[in-house]
């Protein structure tokens, strides 16, 4: 282990340690407030967040979690994976938020679910929750088994369950109950959503009035950005009014270095030993296909057709007397070797071939079909003229063999493929091009068979073995990194320290979110992301451990924080800047035209480079685009605000600074009938987006703090 050096160090301490807990646990919990009782170190320190003003314990949320991950566990029949727990902690985190917050809704407004509905949700035909019903649907069919489904209602009604089924049975019911309500609540918000014929008629106005215009526009990308300096105060003061434009989050941003566990020569040089001994004793073992197995990091099949056998294996075994142990070979980081035990015969021939799909499904007309096998046809004239056949599939073939040239590997005679194309292969007594086009159910093929039918197996042993670095390495390495962690008691520290090592480089994590658990290319670093969110950690701290991730050694520094709940200029400050640099520019521009007179052409030959004169015909309010502006909601509002022939004074846009001349305002005609305008208002506000808001508006009002992030 790489701490072996570390514990050995501090191994006096240890032993007063030990006796200081002894001591601790003589004189028993109380003095720290265990049990729930206030005491001289409790603390808030197992909050894991609040929900309306509820209050959630650690042990509160990983008890939800032990349950969440058993009915997990049970119905997939196998461990949970660490990506999966993560994401198994999400949803109950949102139960939770569900249980506390829509919960209360739902009794305000009365809504439930009585026992007849739940009695045909669960059980019945016409109404059957859809939660209830996948629990007795065949994954690999998709079909619903109401027989079983009958069954097991019958053996819970008995209460025959299990006690674990039971539970797992009791929460999805639940989940269906919650369902329901759920249906019944956005049901209800958008029954209670109409549009009045006045806001249909304004989107009508929007949609139809239309306007022609001229316009001066001097955009701000006229002005260089680094001609404008943005001080920090404006940026804070920018914020201040803005606030509603910009929500806190929290983030952290930290430097790291990497040591990258590689193999040395030495590990390479003993693996090689290694391998010469194994060579050995493959050649010595009575059962050479158990020794093998016994000592292989991988294990392959003992027999092989010849299609499966790389080609330095195949050549090897061309001149390869039976018994002998073939080998080294190396394949990336692997070293193998082989014993030969002679061959055997397959009931099945195995091929490998390519293929160029030109696809026609058999349902196209006539002409597709034929246009379809002439291009076909026309590659394979030009393959039987020379063409490279990898070339061809990538540039024409209709199927996801392109991007491998139309290589499909190797396969067996046995309806893997569909029948012609199968037939086409093993009709070949070689390798080679098939003669003609194969027309399946899929298009038309051109075929290339690149290892030619075989039924002969190869009985091979095989060991293989994995260059890695060896303990020692991994500790050298580690001690290096430890080295350099234990030197740096600062930000500041750490890069001089990273600057005098040649071989290292600073990366930056930036803005790294509490949930996550990798950053840039580094996988499965939530040690690292915990440690940096972690209340005792402070900007400009370096990481008080070296953090072992996969095959790397990690040290960090934190460089800056964000925190939802104060946020700051520089939280936002590339967005920020870009809005004040906008300002200062509209303000440059502004004083430049002055209070402007003559013709639109007039004014932009006066105020020089940048001002551009245009013309917009038909535009609209609802999606108005302007030529070089792009869309503009200001600009565009303002020329529908004028009369026709009237000139605005200069005014500041999205996008620029403008000088408009509304020159044409036509009215749309009126209609009877807005039902048209008001179905288009009710998709984009209602429906699902009023289930949205009514949900931002529930979560806003439940003040979440989620601090899952110093956990987990």
């Amino acid at each position: 282990m790489a701490l072996i050096n570390k514990i050995r160090e501090r191994s006096g301490v240890a032993v007063v340690v030990i006796a200081i807990a002894l001591i601790l646990f003589i004189v028993g919990g109380d003095l720290f407030g265990g049990n729930g009782k206030s005491g001289l170190f409790s603390s808030n320190d197992n909050k894991i967040g609040e929900i309306a003003g509820t209050s959630i314990d650690y042990q509160a949320f990983q008890a939800k979690l032990d349950v969440a991950r058993a009915n997990y566990e049970q119905q997939a029949g196998r461990a949970l994976q660490e990506q999966e727990i993560q994401q198994l902690r999400s949803q109950v985190w949102e139960q939770m938020i569900f249980d506390i917050t829509y919960k209360a809704e739902f009794e305000k407004l009365g809504l439930k679910v009585t026992p007849d509905e739940l009695r045909e949700m669960v059980q019945g035909t016409k109404n059957l929750s859809p939660i209830i019903k996948q629990q007795f649907t065949d994954p690999q069919t998709g079909q619903y088994d109401r027989n079983r489904h009958i069954e097991f209602i019958n053996a819970a009604a008995a209460n025959q369950l299990p006690a674990q089924q039971k539970a797992a049975w009791d929460q999805i019911k639940e989940q269906a109950i919650q369902q329901r309500l759920l249906e019944k609540y956005n049901a209800l918000l958008s029954a209670s959503s109409f549009v009045t014929t006045a806001e249909a008629k304004r989107e009508y106005d929007a949609q139809a009035n239309k306007a022609d215009a001229r316009y001066l526009y001097v955009p701000y990308t006229s002005i260089i950005d680094t001609t404008i300096k943005v001080t920090d105060s404006q940026l804070s003061d920018y914020l201040s009014k803005h606030k509603e434009e910009f929500k806190g989050y929290d983030s952290r941003s930290f430097d790291y270095v990497v040591y990258q566990v590689m193999p040395t020569k030495e590990d390479s040089a003993a693996l090689y030993e290694d391998i010469k001994s194994f060579a050995k004793g493959l050649a010595a073992a009575k059962d050479a296909k158990a020794y093998a197995a016994l000592n292989s990091d991988s294990r392959v099949p003992y027999e092989r057709s010849a299609n499966e056998l790389t080609p330095t294996l195949k050549a090897a075994l061309a001149t390869a007397i039976q018994g002998a142990v073939i080998g080294p070979f190396k394949e990336d980081n692997t070293y193998s070797i082989y014993k030969y035990e002679g061959t055997t015969t397959d009931s099945l021939y195995s091929a490998r071939a390519s293929h160029i799909l030109i696809r026609a499904d058999k349902t196209a007309p006539d002409s597709v079909k034929a246009a379809a096998r002439a291009k076909a046809q026309d590659i394979l004239n030009q393959l039987n003229q020379g063409a490279d056949f990898a070339t061809l599939a990538r540039a024409n073939s209709q199927d996801g063999s392109a991007q491998q040239g139309g290589d499909l590997g190797t396969f067996k005679n046995n309806g893997t493929m569909v029948k012609p194309f199968e037939s086409a292969v093993f009709a070949m007594s070689g390798a080679g091009l098939v003669p003609n086009v194969v027309e399946t159910d899929f298009g038309y093929h051109v075929i290339k068979v690149t290892e030619g039918k075989t039924n002969t197996k190869y009985k091979i042993a095989t060991i293989s073995r994995e260059l890695q670095a060896s303990e020692s390495t991994r500790n050298a390495i580690y001690q290096k990194a430890e080295t350099l962690r234990a030197s740096c008691s600062s930000k500041e520290e750490f890069e001089a320290a990273v600057k005098k090592d040649g071989k290292l480089v600073i990366l930056k994590a930036d803005k790294i979110f509490p949930e996550a658990s990798t950053f840039n290319t580094i996988q499965n670093a939530r040690e690292v992301v915990l440690w940096a969110f972690n209340d005792d950690t402070k900007v400009g701290k370096v990481s008080d451990r070296v953090f072992e991730v996969g095959d790397n050694f990690i040290i960090a520094a934190v460089t800056a924080k964000t925190e939802k709940d104060s946020p700051k200029a520089d939280d936002f400050k590339d967005a920020i800047t870009a809005k004040v640099r906008n300002e200062i520019k509209a303000e440059q521009i502004l004083k430049k035209l002055g209070n402007p007179s003559g013709s639109l052409e007039q004014v932009a030959q006066k105020y020089g480079a940048g001002a551009l004169v245009e013309t917009a015909s038909n535009i609209n309010l609802a999606t108005g685009m302007l030529t070089s502006p792009g869309i503009d909601p200001v600009a565009v509002g303002k020329i529908f605000s004028l009369q026709t022939g009237k000139r605005s004074k200069p005014f500041v846009g999205e996008n620029g600074v403008f000088v408009v001349e509304t020159t044409k305002l036509t009215k749309a005609p009126e209609i009877a009938d807005y039902t048209q305008y008001k179905n288009q208002v009710m998709q984009r506000n209602g429906g699902y987006g009023v289930s949205y808001m009514a949900n931002q508006a529930i979560r806003d009002n439940a003040n979440i703090k989620d601090n899952r992030a110093k956990f987990f």
